[in-house]
């Protein structure tokens, strides 16, 4: 018979229920507050995670231009190709897992061009993204929606698995131009060389954000929730270069140094001395932009030569590195006999020397025990100042040194820009080295007077020479002229104020007729047919080189060039380092290169030209057009046109002629008249190097070519270096060769 329990009893058990009842609700409670309250925002964000896809929308970089609105630097689209791991680890069937694995591994490394074993490993991990490849193009990425639509791997639903964001690429439209001087971007758009990185803050856009749903296998779920906020586009950059006067003088500049051997590269810039604007800005061997990272054909074969990855990785990197540096801003070297300008307007601004002075040269001068030679060891005799400028010679601006002085020698080196940076909007710009005024005696002022024994920049050099020809003004160089917005309202412009006056309008007028002067009697080489220009060349041996290495023939040669002389807006510098050619004096090897930009920029500025008798002799002539007419009336119209002609077929009608209409022969030139369909005359180039401009054209016309003459013709007796097409060559009949002169007689010391 059962016992029911006693009043005592039923207490004692209600109690123990209500004591555990409590205690459960104390633990629920706890752990409500623990979830809710305490790590409320935790969970919350956890959840967030396992429920919703949050992507960045990548922001276009801002474009940038030259000055006349020509795109220079853009951003096209691109897609990044991503997997979804944790989605294929939820299938329950092994090998079907493996199946997906194996097949998106074989696909995407083929198609993306990446490594198989790397993408099989990223389809385990542990993640909901994982990025296979990065800132593929159209193509690629139609590719890849191919391979995922593809219907053999229907039933395996790759679409849960692998995906493709849209993002941008940076495109540079025109290759090369400019390389050195835009710079380019990394893989996360961020500048890393050049205009990209120095305004880099001002490119860069704001990113947007996409949060969309996502189910359990991780894909996207758009239509059940969806946030956006779109992205902002980067500001863009209007430069002030000049997109064909960029094209030109690296044109040039390349062909420089192929022609002269150069071995460390050169560096052309063209600005205009009232604004500092920076036109062109030139350095070769650069790069492409596009691939910043491939290295030329050359350098590649110096890597691939070199023995050990250790090695091979280092010397890449050095490559790399040298072929991104910009020249001109980034590299100091001695100026030789272009700084005596400088040298000149400080002791003409401080009238200690006018053009009445005279100074003689024996060939050497002797100061506090240092021998200096002139580059005429016979000497210059008795010499005014114009001749003494023309001739470079360094014993007279030696002189000169000493007459201005080491103090006054510092306050005009300084007050010219040379002791600080430019402040050029680029970044990686060089200091120079100099002696400084305390450590400076009468040997250090000899050699600084004449431009050797301290550094400077292509860039502050053209400054100060700006400076010495606009009035005495030293101006602000620049390469951007203006910020847009995504509106394309300027928001900022570059000021084009000048520093500070250095010298007298009067002084100015001074060194605009030496350096005509010079131009005329010393720098023939850098003359432009049709313009009066001015300008000043220098040769400077590469001291420090010379003592670690023990090669005695390391130069640097440089010329500029202001125009027009009277009243002067365009100032040209060249130089090439270390050529190896036979040739190093700049007034040979980069003089031409002035002219021949200066020949170029300075038409298509809007600056007519103004010929002497002697150079409308050497003119070129536009052809006549001839086809369709009776041969005859041809004859007339090319003897019409003082130009010669070359009959092939019996016909009494002209089919066809070379050179076609409209395009430009010297004069005297031979014009190939076809009247029958016969096929093209065909003739052998001949030799047009070493003769002189009269027996260059005549040689051409008894060959049945063209000529055109480019460099210093002026003068008579010069001599051709170098033709556009070898000798021995079989050209059609007719074609143009263009010949080079220049004076080889031309030095500067």
């Amino acid at each position: 018979m059962a016992v029911k329990p006693g009043k005592q009893m039923i207490t004692r058990i209600v109690a123990v229920m209500l004591v555990l009842i409590i205690a459960l609700s104390a633990v629920s409670g706890y752990r409500l507050v623990n979830i809710m309250i305490i790590n409320g925002e935790k969970y919350q964000n956890d959840a967030s995670e396992q429920q919703l896809y949050d992507s960045l929308i990548s922001a276009p970089r801002g474009d940038i231009y030259d000055r006349n609105m020509q795109t220079l630097a853009t951003s096209s689209n691109a897609w990044t190709v991503y997997i979804t791991p944790n989605g294929i680890h939820k299938l329950d069937d092994a090998a079907e897992k493996e199946m997906v694995r194996k097949t998106i591994a074989e696909n995407l490394s083929e198609i993306l061009e990446v490594d198989y074993d790397k993408v099989y490993e990223d389809t385990a991990k542990n993640s909901y993204y994982v990025v296979v490849k990065k800132k593929i193009d159209k193509i690629v990425a139609d590719k890849v929606r191919e391979f995922l639509s593809d219907e053999r791997y229907e039933d395996l639903q790759l679409v849960k698995y692998v995906g493709l964001d849209e993002t941008t690429k940076r495109y540079y439209p025109n290759d090369s131009l400019a390389s050195v001087v835009l710079g380019f971007v990394g893989s996360d758009d961020q500048g890393l060389a050049g205009i990209e990185s120095y305004y880099d803050n001002e490119l860069t856009g704001i990113a947007g954000r996409v949060v969309a749903a996502k189910n359990a296998a991780g894909t996207d779920m758009p239509l059940t929730y969806e946030r956006i906020e779109e992205a902002t586009k980067g500001n863009d950059l209007v430069l002030t270069l000049d997109s064909y006067i960029q094209y030109t003088a690296e044109k040039y500049l390349d062909m420089a140094i192929a022609e002269n051997q150069i071995a460390e590269r050169g560096a052309a810039v063209v600005m205009n001395v009232k604004t500092g604007a920076v036109l062109a800005m030139a350095v070769k061997g650069d790069f492409n932009p596009n691939d910043p990272f491939v290295l030329s054909a050359a350098d590649q074969q110096r890597v691939d030569e070199t023995e050990g990855d250790e090695e091979k990785s280092k010397l890449k990197n050095e490559l790399l590195n040298r072929q991104w540096r910009n020249k001109a801003v980034s590299d100091t070297y001695e100026p030789g006999s272009v700084f005596k300008i400088i040298t000149a307007a400080a002791a003409l601004e401080e009238n200690l020397i006018n053009n009445n002075n005279t100074f003689f040269c024996n060939g050497s001068a002797n100061v506090a025990g240092q021998h200096y030679n002139c580059h005429k060891r016979t000497g210059h005799g008795s010499q005014n100042l114009a001749q003494a400028v023309s001739n470079s010679c360094n014993p007279a601006f030696i002189t000169i040194g000493q007459l201005v002085g080491i103090n006054k020698f510092s306050k005009y080196f300084k007050a010219f820009g040379f002791s600080e940076k430019t402040g050029i909007d680029l970044p990686g710009e060089a200091m120079s080295t100099y002696h400084k005024e305390e450590n400076m005696g009468p040997v250090e002022l000899s050699s600084s007077s004449f431009g050797q024994t301290f550094n400077v920049t292509p860039m502050q050099l053209i400054t100060a020479i700006s400076a010495c020809v606009n009035g005495g003004y030293l101006v602000q160089p620049h390469l951007v002229a203006k910020t847009l917005d995504s509106d394309g309202k300027v928001i900022k412009s570059a000021s084009e104020g000048y520093k500070r006056q250095v010298i007298s309008e009067k002084t100015s007028a001074t060194l605009r007729e030496l350096m005509g002067f010079v131009a005329e009697n010393g720098a023939k080489n850098a003359l432009v047919s049709g313009y009066d220009i001015g300008a000043k060349t220098g040769t400077s041996q590469k001291v420090a080189k010379i003592q670690a290495t023990g090669d005695h023939y390391l130069y640097i040669g440089s010329c500029v060039t202001v125009a027009p002389i009277d009243d002067p807006e365009i100032a040209v510098l060249v130089m090439l380092d270390e050529p190896k050619g036979d040739k190093y004096y700049g007034g040979i090897i980069s003089a031409p290169v002035n002219s021949k930009i200066m020949s170029d920029v300075l038409p298509y500025l809007g600056y007519e030209a103004s010929y002497s008798e002697e150079e409308l002799k050497k003119l070129t002539i536009s052809v006549p057009e001839t086809s369709g007419t009776t041969l005859d009336e041809a004859k007339r119209k090319i003897s019409n046109a003082k130009l010669q002609y070359q009959v092939v077929g019996s016909g009494d009608t002209v089919i066809r002629q070379l050179p076609e209409a409209g395009n430009q022969v010297m004069t005297g030139g031979v014009v190939i008249l076809y009247t029958e369909d016969s096929g093209d005359k065909t003739v052998t180039v001949p030799n047009l190097v070493g003769l002189t401009a009269t027996e260059a054209n005549k040689a051409a016309a008894t060959a049945g070519i063209n000529i055109e003459f480019s460099g210093n013709t002026s003068s008579n007796g010069l001599k051709s270096y170098n033709q556009s097409i070898e000798a021995g060559q079989t050209v059609n009949a007719g074609t143009i060769v263009t010949v080079y002169f220049r004076d080889d007689t031309a030095v500067d010391g």
